[in-house]
């Protein structure tokens, strides 16, 4: 799917400018779709921008893993059996690019806000949920995300809200390239291993951007479903063995011919992050294309 850039792609900051200048203020965006309905959302899809901050410097590492092999390895963070984390650092800021659905940002005079749905807190989000119920098909990846305190020894946050959302196998966005679904977002609460484990599929490569999945992630449930500001908006790195491993397969569209043109250290998200960030900003993976993955990474927040 082609991603026109627009003022949307160019970083946090820009969308931040742009939001206070131009479009509607946060409160007034918490209605679902206001004064529009679902089809005057966005039809074309375009490439998130990049904003990120840390204080670690180091190379850039491309976390790939054995493509085709039956286990695909990333070098995100580990934790162990009871959530808590060996070694972490604070995941670095990213734009949550033109189509988070969060309220924030405005299309046509209309805006959309998911996290306001009733049905919105689920653990399997390859379905819609809205109006339509329709499955979105895909390679399954079961995904666990830890979020931690930095601040504190990288122990467990409980009770934190975490939204996650992606785009299909094909590069589109549910609500803007495709407006009548809602599949591939949710949002979970971290139990008292500072977790949350979200069932989805493996998302696709569109063109101008490495793989990817958009998270935030708020202090409280309440915060996420009342529209105050999250704690952190960041995104996920695929590995790249499995991104070679699933876009060889049926049904990923243009994502092999993507991902081919594209890489970590030439992304304009992750392109500027330090080795340690993109360790962990990419998920440690086992399983393969004929079984799905399972996937686990660890949020650093400074708290």
């Amino acid at each position: 799917m082609d991603h026109d850039v627009d003022d949307h792609d160019r970083g946090l900051a820009q969308d931040l400018e742009i939001i206070s200048r131009r479009l509607m203020g946060r409160r007034a965006a918490l209605g679902w779709f206001a004064g529009a309905g679902a089809t005057a959302l966005l039809a074309g899809c375009g490439g998130d921008g990049a904003a990120s901050s840390g204080t670690t410097t180091g190379a850039t590492d491309t976390s790939s893993g054995s493509a085709g092999s039956g286990t695909s390895t990333g070098s995100g963070a580990g934790t162990d059996g009871d959530g808590s984390s060996g070694s972490c650092v604070a995941d670095p800021t990213e734009t949550n690019g033109p189509y988070p659905a969060d309220g924030t940002n405005t299309s046509n005079g209309s805006t959309s806000n998911v996290l306001t749905q009733s049905g919105v807190v689920r653990s399997d989000i390859r379905s819609s949920f809205i109006g339509s119920t329709a499955t979105t098909a895909g390679i399954r990846v079961d995904l666990t995300l830890t979020v931690v305190n930095v601040d504190n020894g990288c122990t467990p946050l409980s009770g934190y809200a975490v939204y996650v959302w992606h785009c299909d196998a094909n590069g589109g966005y549910s609500l803007y390239d495709l407006p009548a679904e809602s599949y591939l977002r949710g949002v979970l609460v971290t139990d008292s291993n500072g977790q949350v484990s979200f069932t989805t599929i493996f998302p696709g490569c569109y063109a101008g951007r490495y793989p990817h999945i958009h998270f935030e992630v708020f202090s409280s449930l309440s915060g996420a479903t009342s529209g105050r500001a999250a704690a952190l908006i960041s995104q996920l790195a695929m590995p790249a063995g499995a991104c070679s491993a699933v876009y060889a397969t049926d049904g990923y569209g243009q994502s092999s011919t993507n991902f081919a043109r594209t890489s970590i250290s030439s992304d304009n998200v992750f392109g500027d992050n330090s080795s340690a960030q993109i360790s962990q900003q990419t998920p440690a993976m086992s399983g393969g294309v004929s079984t799905g993955y399972t996937a686990t990474a660890t949020i650093g927040l400074a708290v």
